[in-house]
Parts: structure tokens; sequence; C-alpha cells
């Protein structure tokens, strides 16, 4: 059986607010740390039957790039719900309303550029 690990290391200041989040896997291109600027993690807990989640960004994420990202999670959400109901026909049709809703949100936000 293959293992790898993730690891995450967050700076905090005073505060108690992100100021560096770098990350590293020993399963990636590189094992050095790799810098970030925000970070979801979400776990499911099976015994209790819920979520446990972990959002970071650091003090000096942008605001557009944090609308980026919002929009890119959510958009990469539906292709791994598409992937895991196995070819289900109702998660098809709830993911093409999860892709509306991006496409929504990325208008509202002003997240994606136009096309030239």
């Amino acid at each position: 059986m293959k293992q790898a690990e993730i690891k995450l290391n967050v700076t905090l200041d005073e505060q108690n607010i992100p100021e560096r989040i770098d990350w590293s896997s020993t399963d990636g291109e590189t094992s050095e740390e790799m810098p970030s600027k925000a970070m979801f993690l979400a776990l499911w807990d099976a015994q209790y039957k819920n979520s446990m989640r972990i959002d970071l960004w650091t003090k000096d994420m942008p605001y557009d790039e944090m609308k980026r990202f919002f929009y890119e999670t959510l958009q990469t959400l539906g292709d791994s719900f598409l992937r895991a109901s196995g070819g289900d026909p109702m998660a098809d049709k709830v993911i093409g309303d999860l892709r509306d809703y991006c496409a929504h949100f990325a208008e509202k936000m002003e997240v994606l550029e136009e096309e030239k």
C-alpha cells in the first residue's frame, strides 16, 4: 500500500491571523514547501456524519484573488461530485445548476476576464 503525507505550516501574527501558509507533499512533483495565500480543507467525519473544515487565508490575500479562489473551488467541487456520483443522472442535473450559479457568481463578482 502506498502512503503520502501532506504537511501544512501556518505562520500566525500576534492576533493569530495567518501571515504565511506553506504546504508540502511527499507525493507531489516536488517535496519542498510551496507557499499559498489561502486554503479550504474539508474532511468527512463518518462517525458523526458531518464535515470538519478549516478555511484560512493570509492577511495579504487580495480580494480579487479570493473571489477567483471561491469560483474555482465551487467549479472543482462540482467536478469532484460528478466523479463520486458514478454516473447518477440527478447528479448531472444538480451540478448543471451549480455550474449556472458559478457563471452567475463569476459575472456578479467580475471574476473572469472577458475573452477577446
